[in-house]
């Protein structure tokens, strides 16, 4: 049994193929620069049917056919606050992903691609989305509310998010099996293109630097963070 995993960043994507009940990794690459000046990979859809060819194609190749995978993980930037864990795609999980592509532009959309070409490539394989902003749902309100008028939230859903959970979920398991104490104190830090901190307790997220959009936090790649919003109005102004 096979599971892929794959991981669609803003302009990479980057997979692995694991041997099942043994968890033992099989086959792994990156594409990169996606749908940059020069690149012949024009969209994520082309990167994955890249990968595809190089699982199941020449020496390298790790699958004699589709049907050897059997499950297909995606991590999928936004969530919002309905998806709280791993979760099995159907017509309406897509139907969520798709309607969060204001909030994650250069993540969600990439993350739909992958899976819609996925579904196509592997019809018999269960796809699962894996959600960036599902470990920061423990956020307690204190944090994840903006000071706004409160219909902002309760109509439009403006609040703290927060991104990366993978990762941040994945490291500080891993510190607090290294320390041996399940209620450590711990700042994550993920640095990439896209980078933040969260605040760790006892296992579960408590603040993180990035809020309602992967926008907001520390500088990154594309991204310049936090930045005071008075800027805009003042270059409307003066530039």
């Amino acid at each position: 049994m096979n599971i892929l995993v794959i991981n669609s960043g803003s302009s990479s994507l980057k997979y692995q193929l694991f041997k099942m009940p043994e968890k033992q990794p099989v086959h792994s690459g990156l594409v990169e620069r996606i749908g940059e000046a020069g690149s012949d990979v024009t969209d994520h859809g082309v990167a994955l049917r890249k990968v595809i060819t190089e699982m199941s194609e020449g020496p390298n190749a790790a699958i004699n056919s589709p049907e050897d995978i059997v499950v297909v993980g995606h991590r999928v930037v936004h969530g919002g606050e309905r998806f709280k864990g791993p979760t099995v795609i159907d017509e309406e999980v897509k139907k969520q992903i798709k309607r969060l592509f204001s909030l994650a532009p250069l993540h969600n959309p990439a993350n739909y691609k992958c899976i819609e070409v996925a579904e196509h490539t592997f019809p018999n394989a269960k796809q699962v989305a894996i959600f960036d902003t599902a470990f920061h749902q423990s956020i307690p309100q204190i944090a994840y509310r903006y000071a706004i008028p409160e219909e902002y939230y309760t109509e439009h859903r403006i609040r703290v998010y927060g991104f990366h959970g993978t990762s941040h979920k994945y490291v500080s398991e891993q510190a607090i099996q290294w320390l041996d104490n399940p209620k450590a104190k711990l700042i994550s830090i993920h640095l990439g293109n896209g980078c933040s901190m969260t605040a760790i307790n006892a296992g579960l997220s408590v603040d993180t630097t990035m809020g309602f959009g992967p926008l907001s936090g520390l500088m990154m790649g594309t991204r310049s963070g936090d930045i005071d919003a008075s800027v805009i109005f003042h270059l409307m102004e003066h530039a």
